[in-house]
């Protein structure tokens, strides 16, 4: 097909798209308003409106407050007619929880074909692999998929499947049904890309889940590739019409900016209203402290402290490592609430254990006394701070020198009283994080991994902050300035 820009009259429908809006919910409530201006333009029923997931996100305390009920309202007043699951519904919420958001309150549909539950093998009830609908007189068939992260679906009872395989098989069954093929694909642009390539019969690819943003779309063979960047910055637009001379569909493509518009009243009635019930809820107190407990992104600090022990306890492991870069402030003497702990770990970051070599683990120490790494920029894989951070430890007593040459700094390193042997593997309590390569990466070659979901960092914390052995030994310092004489660590 063809990309030939239409004129008004011959738009037979257009499509509004979104992706990756990850609770900023004050530009999704300006999509509404572009969503009702169009639907004013050129009517509803030649509107389509779909959503390629990571909506929700539990940095947002009305999200994480309501369990992203507040999202799915948003996307019900918006008059969506179909989402996809990003990793942010599917991971970071329950099946319980995703039960009753969209079973018992979403007014759209919601498509994933490489999902099913474990029991059974079986979507549930709220959950199709495809769907038809009809707007303007055309006929369309819309298959959803999501990133398949295999290992963590299988702690929520969810099987994950291939999700190009999902798609070819839902393309061959609607193809000859509809007139145009969809595909929302919530899997990244390089999969979309070899999706494009390598699955005929697709005419649209809206995309998500990397951020990219296709200002004007990529043409492979017959599909557009498209997507609208992150955030809910940009609105993805097809106006979809018909060749004045052959009668062929067109597709005109384009993103548009969200921040000129006004946010629709309606919308931000909903913000407001699971704002304040999101503030009652995250007030309740988890603990009360008698001595404020700070963190510092760039040496020991005694939260890091605390969280890094909470995630050996947790996980059952020797050591704890945690890159203090997570934790966005402290916590002041006296009360600390759920909403506290929110907003200073806000992070959707589960706790793992792993087996670590002592190599690895020493050189992850190393890096964590470099500035280049204690102030590395980090982006996506669930973080929300700015910068990695140095390593908050426990079960380590590490001996260095601030003056010696990079990688040569840990002079001596005792795991649990014991001396360290860099021959040796150790069982750690970390963040799934590391387990992607990011920031201290040779984490990463950790093996026997186990995650522990659903909980994430901030729950390990919660239960931290009610243990005063616990918020006594936080003070204990693990990282110990050199005195002259000690050898090197291995």
């Amino acid at each position: 097909m063809k990309e030939t820009a239409v004129r008004q009259r011959e738009i037979e429908v257009v499509l509004l798209h979104s992706n990756d809006v990850h609770s900023r919910l004050e530009l999704a409530a300006k999509m509404s308003t572009y969503i009702s201006e169009t639907r004013r333009t050129y009517g509803s029923d030649r509107v389509l409106v779909l959503d390629i997931g990571d909506h929700m996100d539990r940095m947002r305390i009305e999200t994480e407050a309501s369990d992203g009920l507040v999202n799915i309202e948003l996307l019900n007043e918006a008059g969506y007619d179909a989402a996809t699951l990003g990793n942010n519904e599917g991971l970071t919420f329950t099946q319980a929880h995703l039960d009753d958001a969209f079973r018992e309150h979403a007014q759209f549909q919601t498509l994933c074909a490489n999902m099913r539950l474990q029991s059974g093998g079986e979507r549930p009830t709220w959950l199709q692999a495809s769907t038809i609908v009809r707007k303007g007189g055309l006929t369309f068939g819309i298959i959803g998929v999501t990133a398949a992260f295999a290992d963590f679906y299988e702690l929520l009872g969810w099987d994950a499947g291939d999700p190009l395989a999902a798609v070819a098989k839902e393309a061959k069954a609607l193809r000859e049904k509809v007139d145009v093929l969809i595909v929302m694909s919530h899997l990244g642009l390089p999969h979309d890309r070899q999706m494009a390539q390598t699955i005929p019969g697709i005419d649209l690819i809206l995309g998500g889940h990397t951020h990219h943003l296709l200002e004007q779309p990529e043409i492979i063979g017959e599909t557009y590739v498209c997507a609208a960047g992150k955030f809910g910055e940009y609105m993805g637009r097809i106006e979809i019409g018909r060749d004045s001379l052959d009668g062929r569909l067109t597709f005109h493509a384009k993103c548009v900016p969200m921040a000129a518009y006004e946010e629709k009243p309606e919308a931000a009635a909903i913000i407001g209203g699971f704002k304040a019930a999101g503030q009652r809820r995250l007030s309740r107190v988890i603990s009360r402290l008698s001595a404020p407990l700070p963190v510092r992104i760039e040496r020991e600090s005694p939260l890091g402290n605390l969280l890094a022990a909470g995630l050996k306890r947790w996980t059952g492991s020797e050591i704890g490592l945690v890159n203090s870069g997570q934790l966005l402030g402290g916590l002041a003497e006296g009360e600390v609430t759920a909403g506290d702990l929110h907003a200073l770990c806000p992070s959707p970051i589960n706790p793992c254990r792993m087996t670590l070599s002592g190599r690895d683990l020493l050189r992850a120490l190393e890096e964590a006394l470099l500035a280049e790494f204690i102030d590395k920029p980090i982006r996506g894989f669930g973080f929300r701070g700015s910068v990695l951070g140095t390593l908050a430890v426990d079960g380590l007593e590490i001996i260095w020198n601030p003056e010696a040459p990079p990688y040569t700094k840990i002079l001596s390193l005792t795991v649990n009283g014991q001396d360290f042997d860099p021959d040796r593997a150790y069982t750690v309590g970390t963040i799934d994080m590391f387990t992607f390569g990011v920031g201290y990466e040779t984490i990463k070659n950790g093996t026997d991994v186990q995650y522990f979901l659903p909980e994430f960092i901030r729950d390990v914390l919660a239960l931290e902050l009610q243990d005063p052995r616990a918020l006594l030994d936080s003070a204990r310092c693990r990282w110990i300035m050199a005195a002259k004489g000690h050898g090197t660590a291995g």
